[in-house]
This record gives C-alpha cells, sequence and structure tokens, in this order.
C-alpha cells in the first residue's frame, strides 16, 4: 500500500492584519512628521481591531501580524504626539 502524506495549509492571513502591520511600521518611520506619522498609527490600530474580529470569525491566521500592527500603531501614535508636543510647548513659553 503506498504511504500518502496529507499536510494541512496554513490559513490564509487577514489582509487587515498585515495592513495594519505595514501602517504600524510606517507610523514609527514617520514619526518625524506629526501629522502622517499620527494618522498612519491610528488607522493601523483600528485595522488591528477589525483584523482580530475577522480572524475570529472567518477563522484567518495572521493573529501575529494583526498584534505587531497594534503594538507598532501604538507606539508610532503615542511618540508622534509627544514629538509634536515638544515641538510645540517651545512655542508658547518663548511669545508670552
Amino acid at each position: 500500500m503506498e504511504e500518502q502524506n496529507y499536510y494541512a495549509t496554513p490559513p490564509q492571513a487577514s489582509g487587515k492584519a498585515i495592513a495594519a502591520m505595514v501602517l504600524g511600521i510606517l507610523s514609527i518611520i514617520f514619526i518625524f512628521f506629526p501629522f502622517l506619522g499620527f494618522t498612519l498609527g491610528t488607522i493601523g490600530i483600528i485595522l488591528a481591531t477589525k483584523a482580530f474580529k475577522q480572524i475570529k470569525d472567518q477563522k484567518l491566521g495572521g493573529r501575529g501580524l494583526a498584534i505587531a500592527g497594534l503594538i507598532t500603531g501604538i507606539i508610532g501614535t503615542f511618540f508622534t504626539g509627544i514629538l509634536t508636543v515638544v515641538m510645540i510647548l517651545p512655542i508658547f513659553i518663548f511669545n508670552s
């Protein structure tokens, strides 16, 4: 009798999870461009939360990508906000 090997194919990764990770990484790269970094990070966070629901409902893969997108989006958004405040604060302090 011939031996048959069946390999399970991994589940397809969620497109939202991939996009969330890419946008989260871009938000960190563009951290010194306040509007761009903040916007990319926020969209990355939103897509990551939607990806978690999609992965759970449709039994898709990519949970790790969604986690990476969420974390990098939070980091990018946080540091962009901090740097924006640090850049704007001296304007108000020295102009008064």
